[in-house]
């Protein structure tokens, strides 16, 4: 988007703004709402999972996959998402992926088996693809870089990180109150009404000349596709498995193509110029670790609620509201705590008590009740990552072309998605291999102390790699 554009927008005599909202607040409303339906289905279905293996007959095993037919394309194909709207404009490709995600919650929702389902949730990462990169590449092009961008983004990163953990909640109320199929359904009318505002309020990015890289978009999927299915495989049966070592093969293969490829096409959807930069390149590094960990928490806390503690869905739902509070409460301090001690201190400070959280539920056992071994992580875990995830996306996004805004934005939730697919699929196969020989509660406990290794290798990550930027003044 040209500066012109946005000052047309954006600006005003003070007699108009004084009358009428600010229309980027507005658009700001819409996408960030679209963003949170998207972000939601990633963790919506957690509370539901029992209820959907009980009807449509899933196993232990595959049942991951209700979550990484989502991620997985979503992840997969978030890059070539941010590309399309630099080329055939924000706009346009936001409302068509809302479209596409719309039509595929209504598919889901009316699934009468297994595989139905998981198509559909894998149609749904498709549209959720296409149309989350453009989110925060209109957040980033609307708001100037500073005080203002910073606010904006810590509204974006409540969403974004909040809106996991308020999903939670959701998804236990529908699941207890109406039936599984409503957590999909919900989306229908919330999809149907950004679709028909967006050409209203959001302006249309100036189209960029280029090309569609398609071979570094199908070698990406495909490889990290292969990467999560050999890790639940290996769960399944074992690390020796003929199939596990092909798809472990499959996915060296394929992600090998993809770097050659990224290398020599003139228009990659990767351009490898972003991880020059150190601070950028250990920022997406991080975020990676941080959501593996986050998602797989999410997985298997929600089980022990349930399974352990005799929640109900409702309830093991509103158990989630803490960290939700924290999170979204601490996130809005981060502009003004950013401004007084820079981004790096903040990241600091917040991954210490996530790391804390983290360990913290490793010691969980039978005996533990949710007073005493559930909310004070969850506590640590909500501050803690509202306070790391605001000037880790600015680390992400400073300094990026104008014209590489979009693949930028893409690789800050490229990182996010494959982060939470890998990592449920290793923390998953870590569980497996553990319940062999231990308890269920005691599998999972062996699944949290491999998230804390996570944390703990961000934290290193953010200490000796990422360099503090000047910090804006308050």
């Amino acid at each position: 988007m040209s500066t012109s554009s946005i000052a047309q927008v954006t600006t005003g005599s003070r007699e108009r703004t004084s009358r009428r909202p600010d229309r980027r607040a507005i658009a700001l409303a819409i996408v960030l709402g679209a963003q949170l339906m998207i972000i939601l289905d990633m963790t919506v279905v957690n509370i539901a999972l029992p209820s959907i293996a009980r009807g449509l007959h899933f196993s232990e095993p595959s049942l991951s996959w209700v979550l990484n037919a989502y991620t997985l394309t979503f992840g997969g194909l978030l890059l070539l998402g941010g590309r399309a709207g630099d080329i055939l404009g924000r706009r346009r490709v936001f409302i068509a992926g809302i479209v596409l995600f719309t039509a595929a919650s209504l598919a889901g929702g009316l699934a009468t088996s297994a595989s139905w389902l998981l198509a559909a949730r894998a149609v749904q990462g498709v549209g959720g693809a296409i149309a989350s990169p453009a989110v925060l590449a209109m957040v980033t092009a609307s708001f100037s870089e500073g005080r203002e961008r910073t606010r904006a983004l810590s509204i974006y990163t409540a969403v974004a990180m909040g809106g996991g953990s308020l999903g939670l909640v959701l998804g236990g109320v529908i699941t207890e109150w109406v039936s599984w199929r409503w957590v999909l359904f919900i989306n229908v009318p919330i999809g149907i009404f950004v679709a028909l505002t967006a050409p209203l309020f959001l302006p249309e990015s100036e189209r960029q000349p280029g090309r569609f890289d398609l071979a570094g978009a199908l070698t990406s999927t495909a490889g990290m596709a292969s990467l999560v299915y050999a890790f639940i495989e290996a769960a399944s049966h074992g690390w020796s498995n003929r199939l596990t070592m092909v798809s472990f093969a499959a996915a060296v293969v394929l992600l090998a193509l993809f770097l050659v490829n990224e290398s020599r096409v003139a228009q990659p959807i990767t351009p490898l110029r972003l991880f020059a930069d150190r601070g950028r390149a250990g920022s997406y590094v991080t975020r990676l670790l941080l959501v593996a960990g986050m998602f797989g928490m999410f997985y298997f806390l929600t089980q022990f609620v349930q399974d352990e503690l005799g929640f109900s869905p409702l309830r093991a739902g509103v158990s989630f509201l803490p960290m939700t509070g924290a999170l979204f409460a601490v996130s809005r301090l981060s502009p003004r705590l950013m401004g007084r001690f820079g981004g790096k201190a903040l990241m600091v400070a917040g991954l210490i008590p996530a790391v804390v959280g983290m360990a913290w539920l490793s010691r969980i056992s039978p005996g533990s009740d949710y007073l005493s071994g559930v909310l004070g992580p969850m506590l640590l875990l909500g501050a803690g990552m509202g306070v790391a995830f605001v000037p880790l996306t600015m680390a992400s996004l400073a300094g990026v072309r104008p014209q590489e805004s979009g693949a930028a934005s893409s690789m800050v939730n490229v990182t996010q998605q494959v982060g939470g697919s890998l990592g449920l699929a290793i923390l998953v196969t870590a569980y497996s291999t553990a319940i062999r020989h231990q308890t269920v509660v005691h599998a999972m406990a062996s699944a949290f102390t491999l998230a804390a290794v996570f944390d703990v290798i961000a934290l290193l990550i953010v200490v000796v790699i990422i360099r503090d930027r000047a910090p804006q003044a308050d």
